[in-house]
């Protein structure tokens, strides 16, 4: 019967609430009813918003929290139907009462709440790759799995045996494991200590599966020997062959190297200074490099360094200097061969629309454009002046694999670095501060590997102590 006089009781709902003299209660009364006959929940909740007609248009309005004794009300108007105007009335209305949430935190599943999370306190605190590679391990493995159940009902059995399910699948290393327990862990801790969501973590006490090998270590510390055959290499590559030798004689991260300019070159002190590294970004927001247009997508921007003591100055030898100073002479002939369509390099401060902040994007023009905006000079370009960050990288190091026979991540250059200099005997604190660690822990457990060198160094070292 309501489905039949349906119409009918949208008119005389129609007619009732377009009267001058309306009645606030029978009008309350009415779009609770409303509400019920479309097949809603919570009708007499929903109740207390109110619509009524303001000109040509809508306006929905509900009463909220008294401030200083005087009533006070949400509203908003400007809805070219009644029915637009309430459906937005009743969301808003919902959000209000769950103190500007969406939903209902007993309610929501997991799937929800990782969203939730994801917008409201990844996007807002952690760095863009932290958060691109968190979105990847809930879409991938997260949500297909347990992303259904309910928030509230997630219990530690059932994350323990999603875990154990994750390891048994796949061949997935302890390390990605370790990420995903990391996820778990970190996404439930904001649900129960930041946001009251839940009433304890059930991720705390989730163990990982025992592995019986041990970890693969991917490091590997070139010799001096597989240094030269690297950089004799590509000696007609000069944007690649520069950025290696930094790397080796500075023991700087990939972002760190290619996020250097030229001002952050002192040839009279003899020092490097690090206070930013390079981040790309797909400005599509999606994982295609292009647009369908064939237009690039790919856009670099200058990050923060990765902790506070990241932020340092270094002494460098005369060695990389020469070799600098013989880039940067290349580099102005190359600019003087291109002329007007050497591409320039420039600072536009942006931004971040997920958490407010001030970001500087890196925009690119032709010489013969002017640009108002501070230019960068960045140190490493193709001849033409073409900025292609860390991937300019990623052709050499195929060619690294299977050309030469060396294995080989950017990183191994670190690894080299801070190994080297434990060899000869550097000062662990020393070699901490140069790297840019927070402690130096950090330094002895990641980075600086044990080699024949040293082995053989410690048994000389005893034999001189026994015969002195």
């Amino acid at each position: 019967m309501f489905v039949k006089n349906g119409s009918n009781l949208d008119k005389q709902r129609e007619k009732h609430l377009q009267t001058k003299n309306i009645n606030i209660e029978d009008s309350i009364q009415l779009l609770s009813f409303f509400f019920v006959l479309n097949g809603c929940k919570g009708g007499k909740t929903m109740g207390n918003v109110y619509v009524q007609k303001r000109g040509n248009v809508f306006q929905y309005q509900f009463q909220i929290a008294s401030v200083d004794g005087k009533r006070k009300y949400k509203n908003k108007s400007g809805f070219s139907t009644r029915n637009e105007a309430f459906k937005e009335g009743v969301k808003a209305y919902t959000e209000y009462m769950n103190t500007g949430h969406a939903f209902t935190p007993n309610e929501i599943s997991y799937s929800d709440y990782l969203d939730y999370w994801i917008k409201e306190h990844c996007e807002v605190n952690l760095k863009y790759h932290t958060i691109e590679a968190y979105k990847s391990i809930i879409r991938i493995h997260v949500k297909p799995k347990i992303g259904h159940y309910m928030l509230s009902t997630i219990t530690t059995a059932t994350l323990q045996e999603f875990i154990n399910k994750v390891y048994l699948d796949g061949s997935y290393s302890k390390n990605f494991l370790k990420n995903i327990l990391k996820v778990l862990k970190t996404s439930f801790n904001y649900a129960y200590e930041v946001v009251n969501f839940i009433k304890s973590n059930p991720a705390e006490k989730v163990r990982l599966p025992k592995y019986d090998i041990p970890d693969s270590d991917p490091a590997h510390i070139f010799t001096k020997e597989e240094i030269d055959k690297i950089l004799n290499r590509f000696t007609d590559n000069p944007c690649a062959y520069y950025a290696f030798l930094t790397a080796y004689h500075t023991g700087l991260r990939v972002s760190e190297v290619f996020g250097l300019t030229w001002e952050d070159i002192d040839f009279e002190k003899k020092t490097l200074r690090v206070d930013r590294n390079i981040l790309k970004k797909n400005q599509a927001g999606g994982t295609k490099k292009r647009h369908i247009s064939g237009n690039s997508t790919t856009v670099w921007y200058f990050g923060t360094c990765k902790t506070p003591s990241s932020h340092r100055t270094i002494e460098i030898g005369d060695t990389l200097l020469n070799a600098l100073r013989k880039y940067k002479e290349q580099q102005e002939n190359d600019k003087k061969e291109y002329g007007d369509l050497y591409m320039k390099h420039y600072a536009k401060e942006v931004i971040n629309p997920y958490n407010n902040k001030k970001e500087i994007k890196i925009v690119n023009a032709i010489s013969e454009i002017d640009v108002s905006l501070p230019e960068v000079h960045l140190l490493f370009v193709k001849k033409n002046g073409v900025f292609e960050g860390t991937d300019t990288c990623k052709y050499p190091f195929k060619v690294i694999h299977y050309e030469l026979g060396i294995p080989c991540r950017f990183h191994d250059f670190r690894d080299t670095h801070a190994t080297r200099l434990i060899e000869a005997g550097a000062d662990i604190k020393a070699v901490s501060k140069r790297l840019g660690h927070s402690t130096i822990e950090t330094t002895y457990n990641i980075y600086v590997k044990v080699t024949t060198k040293m082995e053989t160094d410690i048994v000389i070292k005893f034999e001189k102590y026994l015969t002195s």
